[in-house]
C-alpha cells in the first residue's frame, strides 16, 4: 500500500512556497484523501485535533513519570517511530522534513491512517488507533480521540455535534 513518494515529492516541490496557505492545505488534504481513499475532511479534522493545523507543531509524549517517550511532528503529528521506515524508503532525510513540507506530512498521515484502517477495519476504535495505537489497554484513549475527531468533523462540515 506504499504510494509513489517520488511523484508526491515532485508535485509538492512545485507548490512549496504555498504550502502554509489554506488553499494549499486544502489541496494537500484533497490529494492525500484521493490517493488513500479517505475523506479529505476527515484528514483535516484529524490534523485540527492533532496540531490545531500548525505545520510546525512538535508534540512530546510522556510516560507516567513525565519522561519523554516519543515525539510527534507537523500537521498530522507523525510519530517518530515512523522515521526509520520513512528514511529507509527515501521519503524523508530527517524529522525536519515533516515540519517543512506540509503536503508530505499530510500524505504520510493519510498513509498511516489507511494502513490502520486496512489492519482493523473502518470503525471508531480503528480511527482512534491513529493517535492511541493498538495496545489492548488503550481502548478508552482510542474512543476519546475518535470522539474529538468526529466533533471536529461535524464542526467543519457545518453540522451539529
Amino acid at each position: 500500500m506504499l504510494f509513489s513518494f517520488q511523484r508526491a515529492l515532485s508535485c509538492l516541490v512545485l507548490g512549496g512556497a504555498l504550502l502554509l496557505s489554506l488553499p494549499a492545505q486544502a489541496f494537500c488534504f484533497n490529494e492525500a484523501g484521493a490517493r488513500y481513499k479517505v475523506d479529505p475532511l476527515l484528514l483535516r479534522s484529524m490534523a485540527t485535533v492533532e496540531s490545531s493545523l500548525n505545520p510546525r507543531a512538535i508534540g512530546n509524549n510522556r510516560d507516567k513519570k513525565g519522561r519523554v517517550t516519543s515525539r510527534d511532528f507537523g500537521l498530522m503529528q507523525i510519530n517518530d517511530r515512523h522515521i526509520p521506515q520513512l528514511r529507509a524508503l527515501g521519503i524523508i532525510q530527517s524529522e525536519q522534513d515533516l515540519l517543512t513540507n506540509t503536503c508530505l506530512n499530510v500524505q504520510i498521515g493519510a498513509w498511516i491512517l489507511a494502513k490502520h484502517l486496512k489492519q482493523c477495519g473502518v470503525n471508531w476504535q480503528c480511527l482512534g488507533s491513529y493517535n492511541a495505537g493498538f495496545a489492548d489497554n488503550n481502548g478508552p484513549r482510542r474512543m476519546i480521540y475518535a470522539r474529538k475527531v468526529y466533533a471536529m468533523y461535524m464542526k467543519l462540515k457545518g453540522g451539529a455535534v
